[in-house]
């Protein structure tokens, strides 16, 4: 009955791209195991790019060490994509909570690489190297709430 309802209303079409967009979601959507799995290899991955680039430090590369540990951080924030959804996680990455956390980490990744590939100015790309680890700690910590408030007020505490 339903369907006769949307033949003669002029809804069928609107029925089978409906039809056709959710059998496509059904087919992409991942399994939450499956998530979980990919977050934590992702997440490893990450870990081995950044602990990577710490061996090509002690080896003298500050290029290399610049673009493995930068492209660690990379694919371990890629990683959470897994398991929030990559909309969602850019919602919250530039929600009002996080996104000036969220610029500072993006703009020490870009100037990073820059100082090290581009500019080939080591002293910088660690500077760069240092921003971005205080960056990536302040971002995280975002996440957990009252994190950040708990961290100003021990640093107040130690500064004062």
């Amino acid at each position: 009955m339903d369907k006769l309802k949307r033949v003669l209303s002029g809804n069928e079409e609107d029925d089978e791209e409906t039809n056709i967009i959710s059998q496509f979601r059904d087919q992409t959507t991942l399994s939450w195991s499956t998530r979980v799995k990919c977050f934590i290899g992702c997440f490893i991955i990450g870990l081995l790019l950044t602990l990577l680039g710490s061996f090509a430090l002690f080896l003298g590369g500050v290029k290399l060490f610049a673009v493995f540990y930068t492209l660690g951080n990379v694919v371990s924030i890629a990683s959470t994509c897994f398991l929030v959804g990559p909309v969602n996680q850019f919602k919250k990455m530039f929600a009002a909570t996080r996104a000036i956390a969220t610029i500072l980490v993006i703009s020490s990744f870009i100037l990073t690489l820059l100082a090290a590939l581009l500019w080939k100015k080591p002293a910088l790309a660690l500077i760069c190297i240092i921003i971005q680890s205080c960056a990536m700690t302040w971002y995280s910590i975002s996440y957990i709430p009252y994190a950040r408030d708990a961290v100003k007020k021990a640093v107040t505490a130690c500064v004062v």
